[in-house]
């Protein structure tokens, strides 16, 4: 049975926040300047795109769902575009026109590369955004959700009133924050940092306990109800003060550009929580389009139809839970499996080098997550292929290795060991299983005494013939020298 994707096209979502003009410049370097030693390019198509909180609302717009924004702009042409791009969409405009110019970020871009950014602004006058307050004041009774989109441009110089405008008609505030100081954010209901921005308010996070701790603490101090923390390749976190911590990994995707990462993941939090739906869903479902925001170049959005066929493509029957294959860390390996063993699933464990890919890996890997209902494959850092296999090796860097086998619809989560063997790692996560590939015994199965020990079973399965990563890569050597 497919996961039932939640309909997006209900209420009224309001944007407060700094607006601006995303403009890209693409092109082609043929030749370096005679003048000084920078490309010359010659520019094919410019593009104007609403940026910053006019993004997240163009993202709301994408998936479907109602939004008004709040701004302000200057009177000029960008204004003019702006406004333009948004109502195109079928976005409402409550904007207030400053005397200074609308802001605007221009992009250089050649070959899917951005070679040069140049920033046009100037800060708002401190007043300024009150003049928003009666723009506000005639929609928010029409409001489920509410998102502040602050990019200390100005237009959020004072947070609290919106916050409790908000409390006062019962609607749920999601923040986008920004600067060293979260106080003025304090009483929301979701703030949404990113692991930077979280750190520069907590301090350095040095484990996935401290991380907890830190952000319970922010948390309390705050009174605000959750924390979502992303992390880029590590995915993200949901801290609640009385809930486990809710972990989703990074989707397996090839990174283009994170340019508007954050406001596809609140947008996406406020449309599905505007929908009606729990926390842990519109959370995942955040998950699954920041991993498409990321693989498109610029400020990009991700509609409805992209979103629902990759979250039916990751959301399985056995993904009760929300949770998504990926990339994770020992001590996130360690709370997914402990959420897994409670629903009484099976988790079966392997490990390896995985250098290159073949079918081999790919068959086994099928073979292996057939014995039980989860697999953790565990991989071997660059150091330790290094020992094993020689010099040159290994042929693909640790980051790549994960990314291309969490990509993999066998592997359920997939990380990394220090040292020559797991054993250690099998002390810590236990799995049910452990399952390794050869033509040998149980006993030349490195690790089987402690999965035995403490009750598991090791199971001893057989390689797919004529695929070998050396092989492949001695072949590579002779056809080269050839």
């Amino acid at each position: 049975m497919k996961p039932i994707f939640p309909n997006l096209q209900g209420k009224q979502i309001l944007v407060i926040g700094d607006l601006m003009l995303d403009s890209f410049y693409h092109g082609k370097v043929k030749r370096i300047s005679p003048e000084a030693p920078v490309p010359i390019i010659d520019i094919e198509r410019i593009e104007d795109l609403p940026g910053g909180a006019a993004n997240v609302a163009m993202n709301i717009a994408s998936l479907g769902a109602k939004c008004k924004i709040c701004g302000i702009t200057g009177q000029d042409s960008a204004a003019d575009i702006l406004k333009q791009r948004l109502n195109a969409v079928g976005v409402d405009c409550l904007l207030h026109h400053a005397m200074t110019n609308t802001i605007i970020k221009r992009r250089v871009i050649s070959n899917h590369q951005q070679l040069l950014r140049m920033d046009f602004e100037t800060q708002f006058l401190p007043n300024e955004w009150q003049a928003l307050k009666p723009l506000v004041e005639d929609v928010i009774t029409d409001t489920a959700v509410m998102i502040l989109s602050d990019y200390n441009k100005g237009t959020l110089a004072s947070p609290q009133y919106w916050i409790q405008l908000a409390k006062q008609h019962g609607i749920p505030v999601l923040v986008d924050p920004k600067g060293d100081d979260f106080s003025k954010y304090k009483g929301a209901d979701m703030i949404t940092p990113n692991m930077t921005e979280f750190e520069a308010i907590v301090g350095s996070v040095e484990s996935e306990s401290d991380l907890i701790e830190k952000a319970k603490k922010l948390i309390a101090k705050l009174n605000i109800k959750a924390l979502l923390i992303t992390r880029s390749e590590y995915g993200m976190s949901l801290i609640r003060s009385n809930e486990a911590v809710f972990h989703l990994p990074a989707i397996a995707k090839e990174v283009s550009d994170v340019t508007g990462a954050g406001d596809t993941v609140i947008s996406t939090l406020a449309a599905v929580l505007a929908a009606g739906e729990e926390i842990e869903t519109a959370v995942t479902l955040a998950n699954v389009a920041a991993s498409i925001a990321v693989s498109k170049l610029g400020t990009a959005t991700v509609s409805e139809p992209e979103l629902r066929a990759e979250y039916e493509r990751h959301q399985g029957d056995n993904n009760t839970d929300h949770s998504i294959a990926g990339v994770v860390t020992v001590e996130q390996l360690k709370l997914s499996l402990q959420q897994a063993k409670k629903r009484g699933e099976k988790v079966v464990f392997t490990n390896g080098c995985f250098d290159i890919l073949h079918a081999g890996h790919v068959s086994y890997l099928e073979q292996a997550r057939a014995q039980g209902d989860r697999l953790v494959l565990a991989i071997n850092s660059d150091e330790s292929v290094s020992k094993l296999k020689g010099q040159g090796r290994p042929i693909n860097s640790v980051d790549r290795r994960l990314a291309v086998l969490a990509g993999l619809a066998s592997v359920d989560w997939v990380t990394c060991f220090e040292g020559d063997t797991p054993e250690a790692l099998l002390k810590e996560i236990q799995p049910d299983i452990l399952v390794k590939g050869g033509d040998y015994d149980k006993t030349g199965v490195v690790g089987w005494e402690i999965v035995e020990g403490y009750g598991g079973e090791v199971r001893v399965m057989g390689l797919v013939d004529n695929c070998s990563t050396t092989a492949i890569v001695e072949k590579i050597g002779r056809e080269q020298i050839t």
